[in-house]
C-alpha cells in the first residue's frame, strides 16, 4: 500500500528531523491516526521525495526524520499558461486543480485589456495546487506567477521555443492547436478573458512570434480553452501511445 504523502515547504535531507506544519500533523495523527514508527511520504514541490518514520505524534504536533530522499527530474517539456482569469471564483479554482493535475509548469495570470479579475487570492490559490501535486503524485509544484500584461509575458518567455495565443478574431490566422502544437517543445499557450482580446492585443502577440490556434468549432469557456490546451499537451508529451 503506497505511503501518504504530504506537502513541506522546506530543505528535505536524509536523517534530518523536523517538525511538521500544523495542518499537516493534525491529520497524520488525528485524521489518519498514525502513531510513532509509521511511515509517511514528504515532498517539496521541487523535485525531492523523502520517506519519513514518526519519532513523535501529539494531538497537534508530529517530529518525523527523514529515512530516505530521492529526486525526480521534471518532465523534459514544459507548458507555461497565460490565462486571463473570470469573476467566477468556484471556475478559476477548478481549473487550477486540473492543470495541476494535469502537470503545467507555471500559471501566469494575464492582466488584459478586457480582463475581469482584478484581485487573486495567492495563498488559497498556491493551496489549491498544492491539494492538486499531492492528488496526482506529483513532485513538481506548479509555479504561481504575479499577474502580468501581454508586453511582459511576451519579454520575460520572449526565448520560449513555441508560443501561441488562443483567440476568436476571424481577420487573424488561426490554426487547429492539433496542427500548431508539437511535441518535444518547451511551449507557452496565451488564453484570453470572456470578452477575447483585442485586435491590438492579438497584433503585439503576432509580432512577438506568438501562432494563432483555434480549439474546435465550439467558442469555449476561458477555463474550458485552457483545460483543453493542457489536456492536449499532456496527451502528446507525456502519455504513451
Amino acid at each position: 500500500m503506497a505511503l501518504p504523502i504530504f506537502f513541506h515547504n522546506a530543505v528535505l535531507q536524509r536523517g534530518k528531523e523536523l517538525w511538521l506544519g500544523e495542518d499537516t500533523a493534525r491529520h497524520v495523527v488525528q485524521v489518519l491516526r498514525m502513531s510513532t514508527g509509521e511511515e509517511l511520504q514528504l515532498t517539496d514541490g521541487k523535485g525531492h521525495a523523502a520517506t519519513a518514520s514518526i519519532v513523535r505524534a501529539d494531538k497537534k504536533k508530529c517530529l518525523v526524520r527523514l529515512d530516505d530522499v530521492t529526486f525526480h527530474a521534471a518532465p523534459a517539456v514544459a507548458l507555461h499558461l497565460a490565462i486571463a482569469f473570470t469573476k467566477n471564483t468556484s471556475r478559476n479554482e477548478w481549473l487550477l486543480e486540473k492543470a495541476a493535475e494535469l502537470g503545467v509548469r507555471s500559471i501566469i495570470p494575464l492582466s488584459a485589456t478586457r480582463s475581469e479579475r482584478e484581485r487573486i487570492r495567492y495563498d488559497r490559490w498556491q493551496n489549491i495546487l498544492v491539494s492538486a501535486l499531492l492528488q496526482s503524485q506529483q513532485y513538481h509544484l506548479p509555479v504561481l506567477n504575479e499577474a502580468m500584461t501581454l508586453q511582459a509575458i511576451t519579454v520575460q518567455y520572449e526565448n520560449v521555443e513555441q508560443k501561441l495565443i488562443g483567440h476568436c478574431i476571424e481577420e487573424f490566422d488561426r490554426r487547429p492547436i492539433r496542427e500548431m502544437l508539437k511535441p518535444g517543445k518547451e511551449t507557452i499557450v496565451l488564453i484570453g478573458p470572456e470578452g477575447d482580446f483585442t485586435e491590438e492585443e492579438v497584433n503585439l502577440c503576432l509580432k512577438a512570434h506568438y501562432e494563432g490556434i483555434s480549439m474546435g468549432i465550439q467558442r469555449l469557456r476561458t477555463e474550458t480553452a485552457a483545460m483543453a490546451v493542457c489536456a492536449y499537451f499532456n496527451l502528446v508529451n507525456h502519455v504513451a501511445i
